[in-house]
This record gives structure tokens, sequence and C-alpha cells, in this order.
């Protein structure tokens, strides 16, 4: 093979890459790899390369050099440090116009700061979010590319070809400037972590309050992802309760109840702090998981602190019933939620985000794929300035359907002393957010009597501050740069 030949190269020969390397080349992309230890590299080519035409390569300077112009690298190495070693290599070897894409999971800050440094220097970079783990890889991964947008026409085939596609149509599109793709990215992994989270709210429900085995659960879960539910989460829980370990009992309940976390959670939540939005579910599933961690410290206080008795004694199909309502009602507001930190991130960064081809984007390879992602993408096409999810008329509907029995499912999980910190979160801020007035009217007298905050009034209109001397004792000043 001569040289400059390659479509694209690939740095990162992990599982991940290493599966996305063979799906380009089922595609009939030529693809040329390196990996910092080479000996990854033999055993590649040694095996699930054997016979394809991928090319292989010892440095990154020879990796450049078997590049098309315009040169097109995607980088799929552990996020932050390692990212920005490989693309301090790079740089010098690449020209202007070139192309360097992040496929990990990056912090949408360091791909703001990554895209600025590259277009200054010519150098086109796009931080590119991958969903779907290994098998989605190699069969079909949900990309979320951003970055800049001069790069898209020249990467855009090979993404597409190499996505997954939903009805003929590629679960992969241009997302926005910047880190607009990892951004989308932590969004879909922060929603990720309440589904899984409610998920386990169910599957605690009907263990411990009704004491269902895991073969029941089992066929619960599959008759859920026959309907409304039908998602890649529930068909995999489905599978996960029928399982046996070598024993013949069911591995689930052998695995340890302490869930690890890498982080993408805590940035959404992190993220909905600094932009004010109220994305409470995501927010209580990285507190479960943080709470889930303290494993001795919960067993030492199981032996110290008092509940009720988690068993409940009435009709066992009205029960699952209700589960399956609240389950997908807190499922509408995670969503909406998640949506509405994707608005504001748009109008923050100046984004200009495509609601509707997100959700498409979502609907096939990814850990979240489901049904429901199709009706989201409805209500886009339908309402492109939809405010909110909730007001839609679908999911509006779905809501009051499912309200009874979301209702008495975060009741008898308060009465069982079962926690559901999503399912509760989320009736909180469906109720919260379907009301006019709320009783912030007496945060801010608290706030204006101890701290001269100010507030507005109901009877004047917005934008006019008043500050009331409280105790007599104040005075009349009032403090517009401190806030409690």
């Amino acid at each position: 093979m001569s040289e400059a030949s390659s479509d694209i190269a690939l740095i990162g020969l992990a599982v991940m890459g290493q599966n996305l390397v063979m799906n380009m080349n089922d595609h009939g992309f030529t693809v040329s790899v390196y990996n910092r230890t080479g000996s990854v590299t033999d055993a590649f080519m040694a095996g699930p390369a054997k016979g394809s035409k991928v090319v292989p390569t010892k440095t990154v300077k020879e990796l450049v050099a078997s590049l098309k112009s315009p040169r097109r690298v995607f980088i799929l190495v552990k996020a932050g440090a390692a990212v920005d070693a490989v693309i301090n290599e790079l740089t010098p070897l690449l020209a202007k116009g070139d192309i360097i894409i992040d496929g990990g999971n990056s912090h949408f800050p360091d791909s703001q700061r990554r895209f600025a440094e590259l277009s200054e220097k010519g150098i086109r970079f796009v931080g590119s979010g991958v969903s779907g783990g290994e098998e989605g890889a190699r069969r079909g991964p949900s990309i979320m590319p951003g970055g800049d947008p001069e790069a898209w026409p020249y990467i855009k085939e090979i993404l597409q070809s190499v996505s997954a596609k939903v009805d003929g149509e590629p679960c992969c599109d241009w997302v926005g400037e910047g880190g607009a793709g990892h951004y989308v990215k932590m969004v879909h992994n922060g929603i990720e972590y309440g589904d899984m989270q409610m998920i386990a709210e169910a599957y605690d429900l009907m263990k411990t309050g009704l004491g269902l085995s895991a073969a029941k659960l089992q066929a619960v879960f599959e008759d859920w992802n026959r309907g409304a539910l039908d998602s890649y989460l529930i068909e995999i829980t489905a599978e996960i309760f029928g399982f046996k370990d070598e024993d013949g009992g069911p591995l689930v309940d052998k695995i340890l109840d302490a869930a690890g976390q890498k982080g993408t959670g805590k940035w959404t939540s992190n993220s909905a702090l600094d932009l004010g939005m109220p994305v409470t579910l995501i927010g209580e599933a990285v507190f479960a998981r943080a709470l889930s961690a303290l494993k001795t410290e919960r067993e030492r206080a199981s032996k110290a602190l008092s509940g009720p008795k988690p068993a409940f004694d009435g009709d066992q199909k009205a029960f699952i019933d209700d589960v399956m309502r609240a389950l997908y009602a807190s499922k509408i507001v995670s969503y909406a939620q998640g949506y509405m930190l994707l608005r504001e991130a748009s109008k923050e960064y100046g984004w200009k985000l495509n609601f509707g081809s997100i959700a498409l984007m979502w609907r096939g390879g990814c850990i979240i794929r489901s049904r429901f992602l199709g009706d989201i993408k409805k209500a886009f096409e339908k309402n492109p300035e939809l405010e909110n999810l909730l007001i839609d008329d679908f999911f509006r509907k779905v809501i009051d359907e499912s309200q009874t029995g979301w209702r008495k499912t975060v009741a008898n999980a308060a009465l069982l002393g079962i926690p559901t910190p999503c399912m509760s979160s989320a009736l909180a801020f469906y109720d919260g957010y379907r009301r006019d007035r709320l009783p912030a009217n007496l945060l801010q007298a608290q706030r204006d009597y101890f701290g001269a905050h100010t507030y507005e009034r109901t009877d004047k209109k917005r934008g006019e501050f008043f500050h009331t001397n409280w105790t007599g004792r104040g005075g009349s000043v009032s403090s517009r740069s401190y806030n409690a």
C-alpha cells in the first residue's frame, strides 16, 4: 500500500477503539491505527483485524503520513491529560485544515478549550460523544459530534455510516460548535444515571415490598419491555434477573450493593447548578450511588436505626402496575429536565442545539435508546420551540393517565420505608412545576430580613425590587451584591 492512502486514523486500541476500527473497516473505509503499547497493535492485527484493510503503524508520525488530506485522526484514549498529550504529539505533524476528533468521555469545558486552542493553529477540532459500549462501537453506536463546523463535511460520511440506524436514519448528526458534542453526551449520561436508578427503585419496591423472586422480576420486566417502557435498559434488566450463578441461584442477589461512577452524572448535576436549572432527578441518582458506596456505614446504621417493616399486604398486581406507571411518569420528568438543561446550555454557549435531532441520535446505538425517544422527536418536530416536554400533548396525556399510580407508589414507598429518591423527586418537581405560586415568597422575605437582599412584589411590575426594615432597627439600604 502506498503512502497517504488511509481515510481516517484511530489512536487508542482498547476494546471500544478496536471495535470502532472494525466497524469502519466493514463499511469500506481504510483505517490506520496506532497504540502507545505496540504489542496491543500487534495482537489486534493478528486477531480481530487479521485479513482486513486496517493499516498498523508504529509511530504517530507514521500514522499521520499514512492519511489522505485533509487528515482525520480519531482519538479514543482516557479523558483528561491523556487526550491533551496525544493532541500535543499530533499537532506539530498536522497541517491547516486537518481534523482531530476526540471520541472519549471528555468534559465539555476541555473540549471548549481544545476547540479554541486548535482553531488558532488552523486545525479543526471535533469533540464527539460516542455511546453504546463495545457492542455499539462494533455494530453501530450513537455518535454526537460537535466542534468546528467546517470539519463536518469531511467526517460526516464516515461517522454516519458507522453509526446506528433507526428507520434508515443514522443516529449521528452535527450537534453544534465548541464543546456541544461532549455536552450532549454528558447529558445523555446523566439521563442514563436517572434511568438506571429509577429501574433500581422499581426493582427494590417489588423485591423488598412484595418479595418477588428474580424469576418473577424477570417476567415483569420482559412484560414491561413489550410496552411503552420498551428500551435497552429494561431489556438487559430482564436478562440480568434470569442470569444464574455457578450454584444455580440468581447472580444479581450476590452482587454487592455499592455502585461506582465515572463522573459524567456529577458533571451534569454541576452544570445544572451552574445554569440554575432544576435537574433534580439526575442529582438524586448521583447521590443514590454515593449513598450506596457507604456500605459499611449503612450496615452499622441498619442495626441502630428503626423504620417500618417493608412488606406490602395489598393487591400485588395493582402494586406492580402502579410501579410501572411511576417509572414511566418519572422517566418523562427526567427527560424533560434533561432537555431544560440542554435548552439553557444552548442559550448560554450559543450552540443552537436541534432537540429533535438529539432525540433521533439517542434512539439507537446508545445506552438510553428506547421507543420513548421517538415520541420526544415527534414532540420537537411538531413544535421546535417547545418550552418543556411536560407541556406536549402526548406526554401530558401520559402523565395524566399515570399520575394516580405514581402518587400511590411514592406514598407506599414512604409507608414501607423503601427509598425512592428519583421517583419521589420527579413527583416533587412535577408538583412544583405545575404550581403558579410556590412558597419562595417566604424565602425572599427571609433573605431580605437577614441580609437586605430585596424582593419583588406581586402588585408591581417584574424587575422592580423592594427592601423592608423588618425589625425597625435596620436601615433602608439594601444589599444587592450578596446572595444567600
